[in-house]
């Protein structure tokens, strides 16, 4: 066991010493040591109820014939972040977790990790982590949010509050519609109740094979998340005694399934950042181009929110990713995951138990998956969209460019009725950079949304959406403005075209003008020039390789 490092051998006496002064009895000794990190807060409702999962999963550790520890991760709720300053550090999260977990598996020699996350960064730090250091790994992800209920109607925090604001500012509500939102929207703990990124992180996790079947869509409240959670404390133990590590699971066709299963469920945009992370730790070479390939031969049979109707406890009363697996079977690779059994047969066990929910392939709602990656002379190195959540009048576009340097900029003048129809929103400076942290978008996006504007105004930016965003919005455009790329020098009032089915984001200027407007561009002051987000800046590669961190040599 790599935990005969801290506890075998005369050297080791100290090391002892300090281990049973945490309680250990002799007993337990010579057991697999197993880490569970847990990213458990009060600040977060999709961590709230991580407490009890913590107990299910010691329980299963002790059955297993393993001793686990508890240790800690940080976490951020996108939604309160979103709008202000606190959304610079969501993303940047993302890499502080995943060396949070490698510093404590490596600095006290685990033998295994039960990874307890749910939220947007939270997961894919996590995955990140679990790659990197490759001991046996399992991630329990805490499971999706009920429903929120207003006179007999459902409700979710993405469609029913943030795109709220721009409805008030129509007069389409009131002050004591807003309040009876605030409250009833989000009824309990859980992930947001849509296919926003917490909950596409989870299904994606259960397809790449790192969390037991189910494990994705079972709800946070309910005694099925409590089992998975002992199951998978027990399967841990079985997986270090079997030297199963992610290196075993996270194969290049565990990631083609990852991104299948995406596609197929209409995801969030921003796994397309944290899908090529998780790979890069995996040393699993990953293009932007796979997502696009896999995109146009995936069907989109399941139509969630926030493009869709359907809510995460649809999904999980419809069979859950084992019964999405079911559906795509003929196209999916039989490779392994933590329960020990092969995707064929998860998905041979399924049961699809609602078909509107989780159409057939025949009768998919759209006959390509969520994302599409456009490229251009706006967007030399790519851009990304949720196709699927995008009306057909708007596939294809042409507006004026109406040009900001923040978000915040951008919302004043959405609330202040300067957008108007036939324009496209450009948002520059917001990139992995020139945020820095690359801030989702959603705050602009709804509200242009809630405001009736989402079939005649697209928006564009080199930063990134929330997976409840909808519409026309087209993100992670790269080289972003930081680095110098075309969307530095777009001005008020140029043309941009958008073509979804042919791939295309263009700025209608000639080569010639934008070489021309190049050579004068310069950049503006960075927004953040101290603490972590300015190394993070200074370290953070382009949204086109998933933002990850590297060392400039």
């Amino acid at each position: 066991m790599k935990s005969n490092t801290i506890k075998k051998g005369l050297e080791r006496v100290p090391h002892r010493a300090l281990l049973y002064a945490t309680g250990i009895p002799r007993t337990e000794m010579g057991k697999p040591f197993i880490g569970v990190a847990t990213s458990f807060t009060d600040i977060i409702p999709g961590h709230t109820g991580m407490r009890d999962l913590e107990r299910f999963i010691e329980k299963g550790v002790h059955t297993g014939g393993g001793y686990p520890f508890f240790f800690g991760i940080p976490g951020i709720c996108d939604g309160i972040a979103m709008g202000h300053r606190g959304m610079h550090y969501s993303l940047a999260s993302r890499e502080l977790i995943a060396d949070m977990v490698e510093t404590i598996a490596e600095a006290h020699q685990l033998d295994g990790l039960v990874l307890l996350t749910n939220c947007d960064k939270i997961t894919p730090g996590m995955l990140m982590a679990a790659a990197r250091v490759n001991v046996p790994s399992i991630v329990v992800t805490a499971g999706p949010m009920l429903s929120g209920r207003l006179r007999g109607k459902r409700l979710s925090l993405i469609n029913d509050t943030f795109e709220a604001i721009g409805k008030y500012k129509k007069g389409l509500l009131n002050d004591s519609d807003l309040a009876e939102l605030e409250m009833c929207a989000c009824p309990g703990s859980g992930s947001c109740q849509g296919m926003y990124t917490a909950n596409t992180m989870a299904c994606v996790t259960e397809a790449l094979g790192m969390s037991l079947p189910g494990c994705a869509t079972s709800l946070a409240v309910s005694a099925k998340k409590r089992r998975i959670a002992f199951e998978s404390g027990s399967r841990i133990v079985e997986l270090v005694k079997k030297k199963i590590t992610p290196a075993k699971i996270l194969t290049g066709k565990a990631f083609e399934n990852a991104i299948r299963v995406d596609m197929a469920l209409g995801g969030s945009t921003n796994t397309v950042l944290h899908i090529p992370a998780i790979a890069h730790e995996a040393n699993i070479p990953l293009s932007l181009e796979l997502f696009d390939e896999i995109s146009r031969n995936t069907p989109h049979i399941s139509n969630m929110l926030p493009g869709g109707t359907h809510y995460l406890e649809d999904l999980e009363y419809a069979g859950g990713i084992p019964a999405v697996l079911k559906r795509l079977k003929s196209s999916m690779n039989n490779t392994n995951t933590v329960s020990g059994m092969k995707i064929f047969n998860i998905a041979d066990k399924a049961e699809i138990t609602d078909p509107e929910v989780i159409r057939p392939l025949k009768k998919a709602y759209h006959k390509e998956g969520g994302i599409a990656v456009l490229r251009g002379s706006l967007a030399p190195d790519g851009a990304v969209v949720k196709q699927t959540a995008v009306s057909k009048k708007m596939l294809r576009f042409k507006g004026r460019a109406r040009v900001f340097n923040s978000e915040e900029d951008t919302l004043k003048a959405i609330l202040g009725n300067k957008i108007k129809a036939g324009d496209v929103v450009v948002i520059r400076y917001e990139g992995p950079k020139g945020g820095p942290g690359m801030r989702e978008m959603l705050s602009s996006t709804a509200t242009i949304a809630g405001m009736g504007l989402g079939d005649s105004v697209a928006l564009i930016t080199d930063g990134r959406f929330s997976g409840g965003t909808r519409g026309p919005c087209i993100g992670h455009i790269s080289p972003e403005a930081m680095e110098g790329g075309p969307i530095a020098v777009v001005r008020d009032g140029d043309t941009i075209s958008i073509n979804i089915p042919k791939r295309k984001l263009d700025l209608l200027v000639s080569d010639e003008e934008i070489k021309k407007r190049l050579k004068t561009y310069r950049a503006i002051k960075p927004k953040i020039n101290k603490g972590w987000l300015a190394r993070y800046a200074s370290l953070v590669t382009s949204a086109s390789t998933g933002a990850v961190m590297k060392i400039q040599k």
